[in-house]
């Protein structure tokens, strides 16, 4: 498996826009348009008022496809089902400061079981609550949008907290990636880049775009 750095420009559809009844096809699609990770957005109807999928979807995208797994949990407790998604195949697996878990736990124990370990703020939670765990992660997801269904549109006031998590990361010499996801598409990606986002999640404006190679080549450039 390839290693990304985080001055690395990483495109990552998200799989909760595609067609869910041809779910290997549309994997292969997004590869062969130029996707470098599959987002897979895993919903409990608990933690976020909308349920997706479990590890059964993460094992069948991972057993069909040679793609990096970018495994974000949207649920309540991610600590006590970790280790399913990271034997189902994930690759990077990114919890909620907001769940119920204790989170430095939880972030080793993902490293632990050899996956890579993603922390992930709602637009209501400051940058500052991030502050104890940095050094401990390979990601930080700043949510463009609130966390629950796609669609929806971009929050300009969370770039705030993508430069000051660059700003950060620079300062303390550290390498975490910076994820945005919401939103993401031709007019708000260059926005998001410009503050320090380097891996974009895009879900509608990849799958359901007229042109999926294009519209991923036009984010990688943006």
């Amino acid at each position: 498996m390839k290693t990304w750095h985080h001055t690395d420009r990483i495109i990552a559809p998200s799989l909760l826009a595609a067609d869910f009844g041809r779910i290997k096809e549309e994997t292969t699609r997004a590869i062969h348009s130029g996707a470098n990770w599959m987002h897979l957005d895993v919903m409990d109807g608990n933690f976020v008022d909308n349920i997706s999928f479990g590890p059964a979807i993460i094992q069948a995208i991972h057993e069909t496809n040679d793609v990096f797994l970018d495994v974000h949990l949207m649920i309540s407790r991610p600590d006590h089902y970790l280790l399913r998604f990271i034997e189902a195949g994930a690759d990077m697996l990114t919890v909620h400061l907001e769940a119920n878990h204790n989170l430095s736990e939880t972030l080793q124990r993902t490293r632990d079981a050899g996956a890579l370990a993603g922390l992930a703020i709602n637009p209501s939670t400051p940058f500052e609550d991030t502050l104890p765990y940095l050094d401990q992660i390979d990601m930080l997801l700043v949510m463009t949008v609130v966390p629950g269904f796609g669609g929806q549109s971009f929050m300009h006031e969370t770039m705030a907290k993508v430069e000051a998590s660059a700003k950060y990361r620079e300062q303390h010499s550290l390498s975490y990636h910076i994820q945005v996801d919401g939103g993401i598409d031709t007019q708000t990606a260059p926005i998001a880049t410009a503050a320090g986002a380097n891996v974009l999640v895009a879900g509608s404006s990849t799958f359901k775009a007229p042109d999926m190679e294009e519209a991923i080549s036009y984010l990688r450039k943006a």
